[in-house]
């Protein structure tokens, strides 16, 4: 049974493991090899990621009790981290934290979400009804990566 919950500290290595292997593992269809090692480094400060997840407070998915993704909602609409892991893409993780998120967004009075989207998640976020704003190219570690601001109203 798929649950969706707030963040709880303890959940910050397996929100880390997601992120850094959907972005191995996933993400590595639209970016190089070396676009996704500058995304998602070996290498990262345990407590620097501990202070940012929870600053965003996200909600966290799980299937049976395992962690399978997360997603934040800030005050002003914005979702900055949006990751399911490897291994349970399609099977409705990523529509029930939008959903969340959606719900969050209407019992706050956010009428804009916006994002800045991966080309992988592009088509995900299109079938939730957002749409691109525009198209950038941000630098990461020294590497261009392209995404795509995506909106929708409330």
């Amino acid at each position: 049974m798929l649950t969706i919950r707030k963040f709880q500290n303890g959940d910050e290595l397996a929100l880390r493991e997601i992120f850094f292997n959907t972005i191995r593992k996933v993400n590595i269809k639209d970016y190089s090899e070396a676009q996704v090692h500058a995304w998602a480094p070996e290498g990262y400060d345990a407590s620097a990621w501990h202070e940012r997840i929870s600053a965003m407070n996200p909600f966290v998915a799980l299937l049976d009790g395992v962690v399978v993704g997360y997603a934040d909602i800030q005050d002003d609409g914005y979702i900055d981290h949006f990751y399911c892991h490897w291994n349970y893409q399609g099977v409705g993780v990523g529509k029930s934290l939008m959903k969340e998120i959606l719900a969050t967004a209407k019992s706050k009075g956010i009428e804009r979400l916006y994002s800045h989207v991966s080309i992988t998640a592009k088509p995900f976020f299109e079938r939730m009804g957002f749409t691109v704003v525009k198209t950038q190219q941000v630098n990461v570690r020294g590497q261009l990566l392209t995404n795509h601001v995506m909106e929708r109203r409330v």
